[in-house]
């Protein structure tokens, strides 16, 4: 049987499907030059496309706010995206749509860039901080970089411009950490480079708000439907530094990471140092859900 990691990767560029290695864009894209563009990241499970209706209503409001024109319209969107899956035929994949401002110049001016143009990778991808950090527990540290404060750029734009999170991972691989969480301005929680933060307390599951400069994540959103579902009482609170360092849980979700609990913050063990037993649960009721039909597309 084949390995499916040995399996060629096509990837879709603006109608035409091509192998990896020669996919390519132009050195004059102003997603190249100036990361002036959106994304979504999207996990397919057993040939299921997870939440893929909500990434796309994401991708168009993100593409609107920054007056992004995006040439075709959300069930085309979502046709091309099966149809990538497909030509693939992975059954577990994780999906990276993206629509850049196109072909231009080299000055800023979005106006020179006449055609938008859409790029679909799919190919297999474990979580993002590792399997180990998934099932024993992830170490994180307390970034120095703050997150870009809503007034400046919404964080709900989900941007092809990650340098303030990259900025904050390079501290967390110099801490030897899986994750930084990162602060707003005012010295609140906002979220990881990659992912949404949630504390437990008391059996009470609480995330920041959105006030707080973090982007509302589809798994976020779904893992609050889904805690509500289990009887949890869930909120959405303004989080300190010291309510992650006494909280009873940690954990992070994200489509690329998945859920991850995080067992120790600053070299400061969080609750007894192994993976709660609230965020165990959800992780096991996540897995279950991503296997519903009615929770996505299926492809495959």
């Amino acid at each position: 049987m084949e390995n499916e990691s040995e399996r060629e990767v096509y990837v879709y560029i603006d109608g035409s499907f091509y192998p990896k290695d020669e996919a390519k864009i132009s050195v004059f894209d102003h997603g190249f030059l100036y990361g002036d563009g959106v994304f979504e990241g999207i996990r397919v499970y057993n040939g299921l496309i997870f939440k893929l209706r909500e990434h796309i209503e994401r991708l168009y409001k993100s593409a609107k706010h920054i007056k992004l024109e995006i040439p075709i319209e959300k069930e085309e969107m979502i046709n091309r995206v099966v149809e990538a899956v497909k030509k693939n035929g992975f059954k577990d994949a994780y999906i990276r749509l993206i629509v850049t401002r196109g072909i231009g110049d080299l000055g800023l001016d979005p106006r020179k860039c006449p055609k938008p143009s859409i790029v679909i990778i799919v190919q297999p991808m474990g979580p993002l901080l590792g399997k180990e950090a998934q099932e024993k527990g992830a170490k994180a540290i307390i970034s120095s970089i703050r997150r870009i404060p809503t007034d400046c750029l919404s964080a709900e734009i989900k941007s092809l411009n990650y340098l303030n999170s990259i900025l904050a991972r390079i501290e967390a691989n110099e801490a030897g950490a899986h994750e930084a969480i990162m602060l707003d301005k005012r010295g609140f929680v906002s979220e990881g480079t990659g992912d949404n933060v949630f504390i437990v307390k008391d059996n009470k599951i609480i995330t920041p708000p959105n006030t707080a400069g973090i982007l509302e994540g589809i798994t976020r959103n779904r893992v609050m439907e889904l805690g509500r579902e289990l009887g949890y009482e869930v909120s959405e609170e303004e989080i300190t530094v010291h309510d992650l360092y006494t909280a009873d849980e940690v954990f992070l979700t994200g489509t690329a990471a998945e859920i991850v609990p995080v067992v120790e913050i600053n070299g400061r063990k969080i609750g007894n140092g192994r993976p709660g037993p609230v965020t165990k649960r959800l992780m096991e009721e996540f897995k279950k859900i991503t296997q519903r039909d009615e929770e996505g597309v299926r492809a495959l």
